[in-house]
């Protein structure tokens, strides 16, 4: 495909996509995509971010547009953080998360967690699934308000199309899992998901998370230490998959999360859930 092409099959797909009133917070607002420009300025940041701070590793094509995209960029919805002091529409861009919900991921003939995670009994949950992914913030505005807004984002997103279940891949810092044994440890000894709803990791992919044996665990410690966004799953009720695994190419080692939303605490989604409601009016 043309990046012409993909362009405009994204631009096609985010105009089409159902969208919400923007929520605001002072200068900041939230909103979905709405055309090609604000996508390109998505995968711009997602390259400074992924690339040039976290040392992901780019092919060919990666490093020559400064852009990380892949196909499910075509069929997704992504939400965005907007700053409006630093002007409209992808100047603006300053946070984003990328959301798939089932029938976007058909169109792919996957989820992209499905790469890393046999996701069966996920897919087997009765009611809407919807995959998190790719989620960052420009380095300026990594602050508690700028998280927030994206989880209000979420929140209307849930209501909007009536998620019942979210997952997702998220990462920690690094390819050796060992560097990181007492978040994982920690991880799969306080938060393994039920078993009807657990991802697990791929066999040929699989790295174990209980990795501290009868050394003792500093659970504060170990939980301080966990990147900002694992810990916002946790609030929200979540839970991880079984295995973590090694993601070479973003330098990363990674766990599935999922949160059913009817655990979510009232902190974020029900709090919101008016907000919500009234912006639809």
């Amino acid at each position: 495909m043309t990046h012409a092409a993909n362009a405009a099959g994204m631009a096609d797909a985010a105009i089409a996509s159902p969208g919400f009133a923007e929520l605001s917070a002072g200068s900041l607002g939230v909103r979905l995509a709405t055309n090609a420009a604000e996508i390109d300025a998505v995968q711009s940041l997602r390259w400074h971010v992924f690339y040039e701070e976290m040392g992901a590793i780019p092919d060919a094509a990666t490093a020559a547009s400064r852009r990380d995209r892949d196909a499910f960029d075509a069929v997704a919805d992504h939400l965005l953080v907007l700053d409006h002091e630093r002007g409209e529409g992808a100047d603006a861009v300053v946070g984003c998360y990328r959301l798939i919900r089932a029938p976007a991921a058909a169109r792919i003939g996957r989820f992209y967690s499905a790469d890393e995670y046999d996701l069966s009994r996920v897919l087997a949950f009765a009611g809407e699934v919807l995959e998190l992914g790719r989620s960052c913030v420009h380095a300026d505005y990594r602050n508690r308000a700028v998280m927030q807004l994206l989880w209000r984002g979420i929140a209307a997103y849930v209501f909007l199309h009536e998620i019942g279940l979210m997952f997702g891949c998220a990462s920690l810092p690094g390819t050796d899992p060992d560097a990181v044994a007492p978040e994982l440890t920690y991880l799969y000894r306080n938060h393994l998901a039920p078993e009807a709803i657990r991802p697990v990791a791929l066999p040929h992919r699989r790295v174990a998370m209980e990795r501290m044996g009868d050394r003792p665990l500093d659970t504060r410690a170990a939980l301080a230490a966990l990147p900002p966004l694992i810990k916002g799953y946790l609030r929200l009720g979540g839970f991880v998959g079984e295995g973590a695994v090694i993601d070479r190419s973003f330098n990363t080692v990674d766990v599935a999360v999922v949160v059913k939303t009817d655990l979510v605490t009232n902190r974020y989604f029900r709090h919101y859930e008016r907000s919500v409601r009234e912006g639809a009016a």
